[in-house]
């Protein structure tokens, strides 16, 4: 038998983007990625599927060298909103470090991740539409994610220069 992707029709595309968000509602982030994938074949700019395809891309992170952090990336830069950009690259980096925290990688390698997520969550503050705080919500979890007892040190350490470190 021959195997081949079927392509879907343009009019099911917003059945096939509330499919999306039904699979990750479920935890199924592969079917969401690969319903993402027929979307875009057909129509390959848009917007909500990929935004929902970043997203199920890092719903699967794990925080290990295979993840697919910049192919997320990519799709984020993708996105034409300004905003919307730094938003979701601020989450691509977030959920990064995340992940990798819950594999137990030392806080002073999330250091940097969480910082870049931050600078994004900024940048998006600056042109945010009007009435939506998103990006202060998550910029105030990476906050407390950083002054966590599991990271604080990170921080405090990554700030101390070559003279503040005694010799060993």
């Amino acid at each position: 038998m021959d195997y081949h992707l079927k392509p879907i029709s343009r009019a099911a595309i917003p059945e096939a983007t509330a499919r999306v968000a039904f699979y990750r509602s479920l935890n199924e982030p592969e079917e969401a990625e690969s319903v993402c994938r027929d979307i875009l074949a057909v129509e390959p700019e848009h917007q909500l599927a990929l935004r929902l395809f970043g997203l199920t891309i890092t719903d699967q992170f794990l925080g290990i060298a295979a993840d697919h952090h910049r192919e997320a990336e990519e799709i984020f830069q993708r996105l034409t909103d300004p905003y919307e950009r730094h938003y979701y690259c601020g989450l691509l980096y977030e959920r990064r470090a995340k992940a990798q925290l819950r594999v137990g990688q030392p806080p002073i390698t999330l250091l940097p991740l969480l910082e870049r997520a931050l600078s994004c969550y900024a940048e998006a503050e600056k042109i945010r539409p009007a009435n939506n705080d998103d990006a202060l919500l998550r910029w105030n979890y990476c906050v407390r994610l950083l002054q966590s007892p599991a990271l604080a040190w990170a921080e405090e350490f990554a700030s101390l220069d070559a003279t503040d470190v005694p010799p060993s």
